[in-house]
């Protein structure tokens, strides 16, 4: 049987997915050593250590800034503060829902692969989608409110945590809405099945 433009489409966006979900995990493992390198910009943490491992000088020790990267997870427990273990721990958690939200995403479109999107299966994992948003909306709250408190001022509103809390949140309403209705249509389906 052919496949229609939606399988099609769902059979990239699955590559796509999958490729997201291994860059999502490759970025759990590098968090603690790329915020001991700029805690305060993990994207220019990275940037600045990808220069100085492909730039490197004649003194310069590649390995071991690699060593610590990649192993960054044992410092954070050996010195807290160098390695930014509040925030190490924040992005852990933020990275192990989006990698839940990834997984439940490579579910879903392997059903819309196979022609039958309307399954209770879809409509919990929209479920479980949910809840990782609205936890990472959560987890961003309590950064944000924690970071207000410490510095005393509000420069954390301009920060990408105060973004996420809201965005995050609409994003869990949207899934939980989502499930309502895959439920709906997985019902109907039952339905039309079983009086056929």
């Amino acid at each position: 049987m052919e496949q229609t433009n939606v399988q099609k489409l769902a059979k990239v966006l699955n590559v796509l997915v999958t490729i997201t979900f291994a860059a999502n995990i490759l970025a759990i493992i590098l968090i603690p050593g790329l915020l001991a390198h700029d805690p305060y910009n993990l994207i220019g943490g990275a940037r600045d250590f990808l220069d100085s491992v492909v730039y490197a000088g004649e003194d310069d020790i590649v390995f071991a800034g690699v060593f610590a990267v990649v192993f960054g997870w044992i410092f954070v427990w050996m010195d807290p503060v160098t390695f930014q273990l509040g925030g190490s721990l924040f992005l852990l958690f933020c990275g192990l829902c989006s990698a839940c939200m990834l997984r439940q995403a490579h579910w879903i479109l392997n059903t819309v692969q196979e022609g039958n999107p309307f399954q209770m299966r879809n409509a919990k994992s929209m479920n479980r989608a949910a809840l990782c948003c609205w936890g990472i909306s959560g987890a961003a709250l309590i950064r944000f409110l924690w970071e207000i408190f410490t510095l005393k001022n509000m420069a954390p509103m301009f920060t990408y945590n105060a973004l996420a809390i809201p965005v995050f949140f609409m994003g869990g309403l949207l899934f939980l809405v989502m499930s309502a209705l895959f439920r709906q249509a997985a019902e109907l389906q039952e339905d039309q099945d079983l009086t056929i």
